[in-house]
């Protein structure tokens, strides 16, 4: 019943959205945001992609997103990032192209040789900053904007490539330790907050652990490729070392492991985190995007010790209450329907002693999301009004219509739509 639920509630978020002409979204979706993948329509579009690939929508849906995101040129170059401008729409056209082959080619030789331009730009300009000695700043290789979220993108759409293997040994090289006035730090230690800016709660920077902002997209984008065999020199080694980090800063609960969402400058000198409330599980920071990168990392070099023990950290961080309560929303980014979605991604690879309690949580996410009682026609057109969420991928109406596909019908997506977020 409750994955009955669950899919009835994905199929009224997308007849809300099914036409932007009629969707109650506010204009900026279709307007000041149309180059946003995560909550312009290029999300919107993406929902009705992985739809109709499914055979659960018609594509006049996604077509009609897409026109609506296409009326105007995109944006390319130094202003753009995997989730704005060309590069979004890059990889909203390449999961339309996974279901219409062929279709797009002439659009996707275009945005592939933009993206080549821009990798190889931003490729310089972190080598010369790390040959100067400085330290980064999050956009330059977060997945969100920068090159592992390139580095998402290229590995789907040219795995063989060099440019692909530039990001790589790119990766690699941001692992290797760094000095610093002084003092001996890892090489994505960030001289600022994490919102990459300033920060006076975070005097010397920090190192961010999230799969979204932090090492921990280094970590999959690495596994992943691996996975794939393709490797570089030094791959192996950075991966251990990415390890060594996330065991040498992981927190014992009474219920799992937990790992912090960064490490501030004052914690490394004392050589301990500062006690903090019980963080919620997500995609974007914590314990649920991080299981899934070391869950791939294990996975790729053969440690089976090491992804059972992810795996269990998964399924500690999901029933644990204290860490649940903390959750807020049902979105992709750090909700409900993301906690599912990733749920049923670890499941598919997870191991035989690990599996059954995998699949066993997952009924009480959907439950969170689609309360035994909920009129899914109403709570889909509230769930896009509402103002903090609203109709888009990362967080909203878009992005939870996806979420719950996988977990509510036990098949993987078939557009490739969640590769954006270096989950798969």
């Amino acid at each position: 019943m409750t994955h009955r639920l669950a899919l009835t509630m994905a199929d009224a978020l997308a007849d809300v959205l099914a036409h932007p002409d009629t969707a109650p979204v506010p204009l900026r979706t279709t307007t000041i945001d149309r180059q946003q993948l995560a909550y312009g329509p290029l999300g919107i579009a993406l929902l009705h992609i992985e739809r109709a690939a499914a055979g659960r929508g018609p594509w006049q849906r996604a077509h009609a997103w897409l026109t609506t995101a296409t009326r105007q040129p995109f944006t390319s170059g130094p202003d753009t990032h995997p989730f704005y401008g060309a590069p979004a729409l890059a990889h909203t056209v390449a999961c339309a192209a996974a279901h219409r082959p062929g279709a797009f080619q002439r659009a996707l030789d275009t945005l592939d040789a933009q993206i080549t331009t821009d990798v190889r730009r931003r490729l310089d300009t972190a080598h010369r900053r790390i040959d100067a000695g400085d330290l980064p700043q999050p956009a330059e290789y977060d997945v969100i904007r920068g090159l592992t979220g390139y580095g998402a993108y290229l590995l789907r759409r040219d795995p063989s490539g060099s440019t692909v293997r530039s990001v790589l040994d790119y990766c690699v090289r941001l692992t290797r330790p760094v000095t610093h006035d002084g003092e001996t730090l890892p090489g994505w230690w960030t001289p600022t907050g994490p919102s990459g800016r300033p920060d006076e709660r975070f005097p010397g920077g920090h190192a961010n652990s999230g799969l979204a902002h932090g090492i921990g997209g280094v970590l999959a984008l690495l596994a992943l490729a691996a996975r794939k065999g393709i490797l570089v020199d030094g791959h192996r080694d950075a991966v251990r070392t990415i390890q060594s980090w996330l065991d040498r800063w992981h927190e014992k609960t009474c219920s799992g492991v937990d790992w912090p969402y960064w490490v501030t400058r004052v914690e490394l000198h004392v050589g301990r985190l500062a006690t903090s409330a019980p963080r919620r599980p997500s995609w974007c920071y914590g314990t649920a995007g991080l299981a899934r990168a070391q869950q791939l990392a294990a996975l790729a070099l053969g440690d089976t010790d090491r992804q059972v023990r992810a795996e269990n950290a998964f399924v500690a961080a999901l029933t644990d209450p204290a860490r649940l309560n903390a959750t807020s929303g049902n979105g992709m980014c750090h909700g409900f329907a993301g906690l599912a979605h990733l749920a049923a991604r670890i499941a598919e690879d997870a191991h035989p002693t690990t599996s059954g309690r995998l699949h066993a949580a997952i009924p009480e996410l959907l439950h969170a999301v689609c309360p035994p009682g909920t009129h899914p026609d109403q709570c889909a057109r509230a769930v896009v009004q509402d103002e903090k969420a609203g109709p888009g991928f990362l967080d909203g109406a878009a992005g939870i219509s996806l979420a719950l596909l996988a977990p509510a019908t036990s098949t993987p997506p078939r557009s490739g739509w969640d590769t954006c977020l270096l989950i798969a």
